[in-house]
């Protein structure tokens, strides 16, 4: 039986086990992001919401990535949570198709 913690952490699996676990889960619009990541912006997430919040607020912004910004700074937001609480970085999990 797997083992969970108040944040819903599974403390029993091997953080591989549950981030690839989490990286299957991840629709196209959210591995796309975690690519345009690793591929546009060295890797971090800072660069890449400036760059949707520059293009939301009318400033200039680099990279017209897709039409939906709100909701791709909200996936954002998600991925980099679990970054953080599982020390990993999924770009080295994600690949697209």
């Amino acid at each position: 039986m797997v083992k969970v913690s108040e944040k819903g952490k599974r403390r029993d699996l091997p953080i591989d086990t549950v981030v690839k676990e989490y990286v299957a889960g991840l629709d196209d619009e959210h591995r796309m992001l975690v690519v345009l990541k690793a591929q546009l912006y060295d890797g971090g997430w800072e660069p890449m919401l400036d760059d949707l919040n520059n293009r939301l607020a009318g400033n200039p912004y680099i990279f017209k990535l897709v039409n939906r910004i709100k909701d791709d700074v909200e996936r954002i937001g998600e991925m980099q949570a679990f970054e953080r609480e599982h020390g990993v970085d999924l770009s080295d999990y994600v690949t697209l198709p």
